[in-house]
């Protein structure tokens, strides 16, 4: 696109003198044909550019927002497989529980616990504002389920009296 020479502000375009009597009116300010100035800079390469960069904008912002909306759905189904997962061992765990209370030695344990055991057996039941057992007591539940005994034995007794603790301190 050729641009026109700019013209000199110093030189004035010669005007017609306006003529008396003459029925058509005489323009003072003639238009200059703007085609060849650049408007503050502005050419249609340029905005040619301006749009192409809008454009590419635009779609990095669609595909971004795409692979953001990727990220979340499998995110989401990595938590639902997680919750399967989850569920799925609750329930073969309520299963197995299901098993355990049909069996009939489960129904007359809870039987006998509600007082509907055998005629010559006695409910065992412990009186509402009992003290709780010792931890040590025989047939406490720390003595019966393996709990440590940190008792010593005679010979670590005899041994500790000679010598020492054994622990350095």
């Amino acid at each position: 696109m050729p641009r026109r020479a700019a013209r000199d502000p110093a030189v004035e375009p010669e005007r017609p003198e306006p003529v008396t009597g003459s029925s058509e009116p005489v323009d003072e300010n003639p238009q200059v044909p703007l085609d060849g100035i650049g408007v503050v800079g502005i050419t249609r390469r340029r905005v040619a550019w301006l749009l192409a960069a809008i454009v590419a904008t635009w779609i990095v912002i669609v595909f971004a927002r795409q692979v953001g909306e990727a990220q979340a759905a499998s995110a989401r189904a990595d938590a639902i497989g997680a919750r399967n997962a989850a569920l799925e061992t609750d329930v073969a765990a309520l299963q197995g529980e299901l098993q355990t209370i049909q069996k009939p030695a489960f129904v007359e344990q809870q039987a006998a616990a509600n007082g509907l055991g055998r005629p010559n057996e006695r409910p065992f039941r412990l009186a509402p504002g009992a003290a709780p057992v010792p931890a040590g007591a025989p047939g406490s539940t720390e003595v019966r389920l393996g709990g440590r005994d940190d008792t010593p034995t005679p010979l670590e007794s005899w041994l500790e009296l000679l010598f020492g603790s054994g622990s350095a301190s």
